[in-house]
């Protein structure tokens, strides 16, 4: 029986449970890719590589060159420049790909949520809101935009440390990995007195405390919607890419 490679386009947890789980079976080869941008990445089982490809082109001839059977598209819901690169790429060379990615998530009774496409308008949103006291769950490349709002005290909660920290009239930092449990989360939004919330809609279990926690607290969450996507077979589970490797990969 040939042996399938399957490259990973990791960034989500998702990536590294399913590199486990082909290497597990027989007829797999997982080849997990990560972009890079986090420092000291935790590494998927089987193959990885690290770093960027070189754009549709140099994706194109990695894929070409390899002999990959088949591409799972298991990048962030918001790294939208590699989806579209992985969309074009396999489509010039005729390679399957599916996109692996969590459900968004959904306000529920009693959230306060305010959706917005960027954050430009998240800026703007926080003027005509009236916030004070802010809680920035982004990542640290995503803070900028935020520093020039000088009558606001923003927690700026980050994986990584910024380099460098954008120039905030009043912010303080706090580099943690979550997940972080309800409890922790209540804590750290009333220790701090957090009247808003900015996040990104990522999905998933892990990063859904803070938003339960605001929903019991009454308080405010700005929240950036997912960027389009190209129009590519999506599930969501892990088991749902195994079935399709097996079936049609």
């Amino acid at each position: 029986m040939k042996t399938k490679k399957v490259l990973i386009l990791g960034g989500v947890t998702e990536g590294y449970i399913l590199a486990e789980a082909l290497a597990d079976q027989e007829g797999f080869h997982p080849i997990s890719s990560l972009a890079g941008r986090t420092q000291h990445p935790r590494p998927p089982v089987g193959e990885t590589r690290i770093g960027g490809f070189g754009g549709v082109e140099g994706l194109r001839a990695f894929l070409l060159e390899g002999a990959i059977d088949a591409v799972v598209d298991a990048t962030h819901p918001f790294a939208d420049t590699m989806g579209q690169h992985a969309a074009l790429a396999c489509d010039q060379a005729q390679v399957p790909l599916l996109r692996l990615e969590r459900p968004a998530w959904e306000a529920k009774p009693g959230d306060r949520w305010y959706p917005v496409a960027d954050w430009e308008q998240a800026v703007a949103l926080l003027q005509t809101q009236g916030a004070r006291r802010v809680l920035l769950a982004l990542g640290a490349r995503e803070l900028a935009p935020f520093s020039a709002l000088d009558d606001i005290w923003f927690l700026a909660r980050t994986v990584t440390r910024p380099d460098p920290m954008p120039p905030f009239a009043a912010a303080e930092l706090l580099v943690a990995r979550g997940p972080f449990s309800l409890e922790q989360e209540l804590d750290l939004l009333r220790g701090h007195a957090i009247d808003t919330i900015v996040c990104r809609n990522s999905g998933g279990e892990g990063a859904a405390a803070k938003l339960t926690a605001a929903r019991e607290l009454g308080i405010a969450v700005i929240m950036r919607e997912r960027p389009p996507r190209p129009k590519v077979p999506v599930v969501a589970s892990v088991e749902s890419v195994l079935d399709w490797l097996a079936r049609d990969a």
